[in-house]
């Protein structure tokens, strides 16, 4: 105690000595005008500023070019700036701010519609693009929201908005319950909007008679519930409120090819910075220690430093300098002259500075280390004691107590320790994901015995499904088939439960399907073993395992391949358990548009032929090389399984099935598969063989897998694979409409490849 006292006095006296100095600063002050506009050009319209390269006026000459001339429209009060049709809220250095329109439609009691319009917006022979700091936004509680437009690909994506009264609904929150959001791609220039009712709003049009779709600006928008849907005013006051964030640049060259030019922009003191929307272009910015136009001569003017209370960090002397300043001491004074270092001392002072300062500073350096420690095992205990939480949390002790009442014990499973998960992703470095899908981020990792895994950080998992997820997690490592993804153990200790699975290297089967240019190794005869292989596998899930286990999202881009190319069916994260004296259950409908059993989308009964129709669309899926689903196709053939049935059912199958597919199956066997294809497809899920039927079939046609004038070709065949990985749910950082999970409450989605 009395040490503390003497740091005090000491600290005091350093104090009175620092202030009896001289204080004296010289500096320079230098003041520049910023030049806004092109002499004689107008810098203001209404409240709005506007720099070059934008210009007040068209064909006027005041701006860059004519996408950048705004209109001052003086019929307002204030007057409006407008580009084109766009009204404009703000300019800065790399977005502009506009007007938005909205997407309604509004219906009345029986469900009639009384009231329709869509959305829409074309920047494409523009310098503009839609930024991504725009959202995709639906309101509504009977809803579906599909936005559509181009990026130099083909881009599709949609929301789904369900509640069935207004209580469910939350004020500020948009997880799909009234409210759905989803974002955007960087360097979209055209989207359209459109929205499509379930039941017309019939059942909830007592409290919801309308729904909204808009892209807008995300932190401009809030939810307030359930009162925006009777708000009569809601559109107009939404689009005064939300704008629409446009990104500009100047031209369509890079700045490498725009600096050999004679219209390069940059001005003195700038540099140049190339847009990142795909579309090239570039934008001019100051450099550091500069501030102005980096547009418009004499280009960017240098900041005077030691102007300003807040740049100046000198203790005397301030000198400005070209981008920057320097400090020093005055005569008679000794120091660094920063307020943060040693300052300026006098040198006729005759208090012990340096016996002060060394003293000072170790005494600060000891505290310091006190400190230090005292925070980091504070630290250390509370993380002891919150993983220790979260393993209780997370359903640690009945895990433990499964695996030990288990009979004969689940060697092959191992609880892991957030240490060593931490360890094996290098603390979850951003390289080390290999994926993001429906249910969480998946990371690659190296465990200490150099095995490689997969570690799957979940989503927040609600604690009344605690238990089902340790039973799930206590039967599916107890699965033991070559083609279903091994999962090895988990970690309990963090927020969130952490799955450790096999890791799979060859990528998805859906990459390999749809990759343009085709791969070679993919012939007809593994092709069918591929599906031979996967029906196996379900087969054994649905009636070998201890209990009996339903995929419910059994798609292509769940079917992964290991190095030799050997199948392995992954992401059990919607899979479901079925009790040994039940046929059936009632759930939350899930899974993948395209994919998904209509008939456990009418009736929530999931059954085990819910996977049969879900592997009969993959069998299509195979024989055409055409994704289950795609809105660029026409209205005929959009839905693969539809269209499959209905060329089926015309005589017009050899007409659909791939090239390769048709030049090396035999037209029987062609024949077979195909019916079975249809078999599984039944909208009847009595009139569904089992996958074990259908694994039968597959096997004995395996024996038959090409034309007899095919054989002197086979040295032709090699396997050949480039190593580029389609990303499944359980490695998926994209996913296009065939690959969307659809969670019926609540839900978002997103899509972004070409449709085949």
């Amino acid at each position: 105690m009395q040490l503390l006292v003497l740091w005090f006095c000491l600290c005091g006296l350093a104090l009175m000595l620092a202030t009896s100095t001289d204080n004296t600063t010289a500096t320079t002050t230098i003041t520049k005008a910023t030049t806004i506009a092109k002499p004689g050009c107008q810098t203001r319209c209404g409240n709005l500023i506007v720099p070059y390269p934008f210009g007040i006026g068209l064909g006027s000459g005041c701006s860059i070019g004519e996408w950048f001339d705004i209109t001052c429209n003086t019929s307002f009060y204030p007057p409006k700036p407008f580009l084109r049709s766009f009204e404009i809220y703000g300019i800065s250095d790399t977005q502009l701010r506009v007007h938005n329109t909205m997407a309604k439609k509004c219906y009345n009691q029986t469900g009639g519609l009384v009231h329709k319009n869509n959305a829409w917006a074309n920047l494409l022979t523009t310098p503009y693009s839609f930024s991504e700091v725009n959202t995709f936004t639906l309101i509504g509680c009977d809803d579906l929201a599909l936005i559509s437009g181009s990026d130099q690909r083909c881009f599709t994506s949609g929301c789904v908005s369900l509640c069935s009264k207004a209580e469910d609904v939350l004020k500020g929150s948009c997880s799909g319950i009234g409210c759905c959001q989803t974002s955007m791609p960087k360097g979209l220039k055209y989207y359209f909007t459109t929205i499509s009712s379930l039941k017309n709003h019939t059942s909830v049009w007592s409290f919801d008679p309308c729904s909204y779709a808009f892209l807008g600006e995300l932190d401009s928008f809030t939810f307030r519930g359930a009162s925006d849907f009777s708000d009569p005013d809601f559109m107009n006051r939404t689009l005064a409120k939300v704008p629409l964030v446009l990104d500009w640049v100047i031209g369509n060259q890079s700045c490498i090819e725009a600096q050999k030019s004679n219209d390069f922009v940059c001005e003195s003191n700038s540099y140049c910075v190339d847009s990142d929307s795909g579309f090239g272009g570039y934008r001019c910015s100051c450099n550091k220690g500069y501030e102005g136009n980096p547009f418009i001569s004499p280009g960017c003017q240098d900041i005077d430093e030691c102007a300003s209370p807040d740049t100046n960090t000198c203790d005397k002397i301030c000198i400005n300098t070209l981008g920057s300043y320097n400090c020093s001491c005055p005569h008679g004074y000794f120091g660094d002259g920063q307020k943060s270092g040693r300052g300026c001392i006098a040198k006729n002072s005759q208090f012990p500075v340096i016996k002060f300062s060394l003293g000072m500073g170790f005494g600060f350096l000891s505290i310091l280390i006190g400190i230090t420690w005292l925070y980091f095992s504070i630290t250390r205990r509370k993380l002891i004691k919150t993983r220790e939480k979260f393993f209780q949390q997370n359903g640690g002790l009945l895990l433990k107590q499964q695996v030990s009442s288990n009979e004969g014990g689940v060697e092959s499973t191992k609880i892991f320790t957030a240490g060593e998960l931490e360890k094996a992703t290098n603390n979850y470095a951003e390289d080390r994901i290999v994926g993001q899908g429906g249910y969480g981020i998946v990371y690659k990792g190296i465990l200490p015995d150099k095995r490689v895994v997969a570690i799957k950080k979940s989503r927040i998992m609600d604690e009344s499904q605690i238990e089902q997820f340790i039973n799930e997690m206590v039967i599916l490592t107890q699965v033991n088939h070559r083609n279903v993804v091994k999962l090895m153990g988990c970690c309990l200790e963090s927020e969130v439960p952490l799955l450790v699975y096999e890791f799979v290297s060859n990528g998805t089967l859906s990459h390999h399907i749809h990759s343009r240019g085709g791969i070679s190794w993919l012939s007809w005869e593994n092709r069918l073993r591929i599906a031979a292989e996967s029906a196996g596998a379900l087969a054994y899930l649905h009636s070998a395992a201890s209990k009996p286990i339903i995929h419910r999202d059994v798609k292509s881009a769940n079917i992964l391949l290991d190095e030799r190319y050997t199948t392995k069916i992954s992401d059990f994260g919607a899979s479901r358990l079925i009790p040994l004296d039940r046929a059936q259950v009632t759930t939350l409908v899930q899974g993948t548009l395209g994919y998904l059993d209509p008939e456990y989308f009418h009736t929530s009964q999931l059954t085990d032929k819910s996977d049969v129709y879900s592997f009969g669309v993959v069998l299509a899926e195979l024989l055409t090389g055409k994704k289950p689903l795609c809105l660029e196709r026409t209205q005929e053939e959009r839905n693969l399984a539809a269209y499959f049935i209905m060329s089926l059912r015309e005589n017009r199958l050899l007409q659909i099935l791939e090239p390769r597919v048709l030049r090396e199956g035999t037209l029987e066997q062609l024949q077979i598969v195909a019916e079975l294809v249809k078999k599984c497809l039944s909208l009847n899920g009595e009139d569904r063989p089992t996958m074990k039927e259908v694994a039968m079939e597959l096997e004995g046609l395996r024996k038959f897998t090409k034309h007899p004038w095919v054989n002197q070709h086979d040295h032709e065949e090699t396997v050949s694979l480039v190593g580029e990985n389609e990303q499944s749910d359980l490695y998926t950082v994209q996913l296009d409409i065939s690959g969307h999970l659809w969670t019926i409450l609540p839900g978002q989605q997103s899509v972004d490849v070409p449709c085949k």
